[in-house]
């Protein structure tokens, strides 16, 4: 494991959108520990007898980010938060790849209280959260990325701000609210599924 400041970090990705194949070399030991950790921190979430394990997804997700030749880098937390996003949509395609769209087809309820601060009562499967996170995109894209970032990545109120380039206290706003619709539209759901 490879210790670096986030600004060390900051630097390597800014090089490597500058096109700097060597500053990509010298980031993924740096970040290597990290994008492993989000990925558990997914893989969690998923029935103990998922097919894909948590390297699998790291890797799955490194070719995807690597694959991204335009894209402007800002920060380390913009770099994390935009991994988790991609490990969320490899987990999602990969559920309804299994036809595991029906509930109770063996997907593992996610637990969205295991995220700091969220609180909700009950466990929605993946596919339904995204679904749900993809409609409040629609209505407002910060809230979601808030959820992404704080839920998925596990980044911080501050981290999150940095990103959205917004103060914390908006963060913690859209977090809050965007907790409270996500249980109301995950109940209604349920309560139209049964």
């Amino acid at each position: 494991m490879t210790l670096a400041s986030p600004e060390e970090v900051t630097e390597l990705l800014l090089a490597w959108s500058n096109g700097e194949e060597e500053a990509l070399n010298r980031l993924i030991p740096i970040v290597y520990d990290e994008l492993h950790r989000i990925a558990r921190r997914h893989m969690d979430r998923e029935d103990s007898h998922h097919i894909l394990q948590t390297t699998a997804l790291v890797n799955e997700t490194y070719m995807r980010l690597v694959d991204l030749k335009r894209m402007r880098w800002e920060s380390r937390a913009h770099f994390f938060a935009l991994a988790s996003r991609l490990m969320r949509r490899i987990l999602v395609d990969f559920a309804r790849s299994r036809e595991y769209l029906k509930r109770g087809a063996g997907i593992r309820k996610v637990r969205l209280d295991d995220a700091p601060e969220v609180g909700l009562k009950r466990d929605p499967d993946l596919v339904a959260l995204n679904d749900a996170l993809e409609t409040l995109s629609k209505m407002d894209p910060r809230k979601e990325q808030v959820v992404e970032m704080r839920f998925f990545g596990g980044l911080s109120i501050e981290e999150s701000a940095l990103v959205l380039k917004v103060s914390p206290e908006t963060v913690r706003r859209d977090w809050r609210l965007a907790k409270v619709w996500l249980l109301r539209e995950l109940s209604a759901e349920e309560r139209d599924a049964g």
